[in-house]
């Protein structure tokens, strides 16, 4: 970026992109949410209940069938809850 010349006003600052602070990422409060997949879709995808609504997230990362419980972070799934592990 040039230097302004003197007498010039310097340019405004460039807006910021929102970004993770502290402990708390602002799209996703920084948790993994256990879901329940009710249906396997093309492309690696899955509906799953959240328990207040159906969304579609990825499970290219897992291995998981309808009825797992999975748990994702930012519509990924990450990780498959087994009943054993409980």
């Amino acid at each position: 970026m040039p230097l302004p010349v003197l007498g010039e006003q310097p340019p405004a600052p460039r807006p910021t992109i929102p970004e993770c602070y502290g402990d708390v990422c602002i799209t996703c409060s920084d948790e993994a949410i256990p879901v329940t997949i009710v249906e396997l879709l093309d492309d690696d995808l899955a509906n799953v209940d959240t328990g207040q609504s159906i969304e579609v997230v990825s499970i290219a990362l897992v291995d998981a069938k309808v009825g797992d419980t999975i748990l994702v972070h930012a519509k990924e799934a990450i990780a498959v809850v087994r009943p054993d592990a409980i």
